[in-house]
């Protein structure tokens, strides 16, 4: 009788051996299939990275100015990234905060022709539908009006950037106006 556990002993091991042998070799085929999955994907998560650059402020009157904001961009993606929104906003010295009202590319050029003390127009404004190709670094620029004293602006804590793509993704970054 023991010569026969001994036999179904050794035909047990022997396919506890092929089982395991069989389960090893499939957790590397599926942990190679989710790491080609990623990989092949690595492209396709839409992102920017980038600065301002300069900022240019002004008064338009004694209770509204105006921020000329000069910013490099990259598309990091394998995909474009379309412009949706363009925001500007402004924390305060008091820690409120203040929107702006964006300016149209259409305007600029009177913009920069009557605030002479903007300066020159540098770079191509930033505007809703402009495309930004894969893996591509652009010089942009938006202009923002605030209902906000000049000095309020210059003395602000901080300049906020946002960019948003039309499927969602956001671009945020920051500058202090000094």
């Amino acid at each position: 009788e023991c010569e026969r556990c001994t036999h179904e002993c050794v035909r047990h091991i022997g396919m506890s051996k092929q089982f395991l042998i069989f389960f090893g070799v499939g957790v590397v085929v599926i942990a190679a299939s989710v790491w080609g999955i990623l990989y092949s994907h690595r492209g396709a998560h839409l992102e920017l990275k980038g600065q301002i650059l300069k900022i240019r402020t002004g008064a338009l009157s004694d209770q509204d100015s105006i921020a000329v904001l000069d910013f490099r961009v990259e598309n990091i993606s394998d995909v474009p990234f379309v412009v949706r929104i363009v925001e500007v906003t402004v924390d305060k010295q008091d820690g409120t905060t203040a929107e702006s009202a964006m300016i149209s590319k259409m305007d600029l050029h009177q913009v920069f022709e009557f605030n002479r003390f903007l300066g020159d127009q540098y770079n191509d404004s930033l505007s809703l539908k402009d495309k930004i190709a894969p893996h591509a670094t652009v010089d942009r620029m938006v202009a923002a009006r605030f209902d906000i004293p000049n000095k309020v602006l210059e003395s602000a804590k901080t300049i906020h950037l946002s960019i948003q793509d039309v499927d969602g993704p956001l671009f945020e970054t920051s500058k202090s106006p000094k």
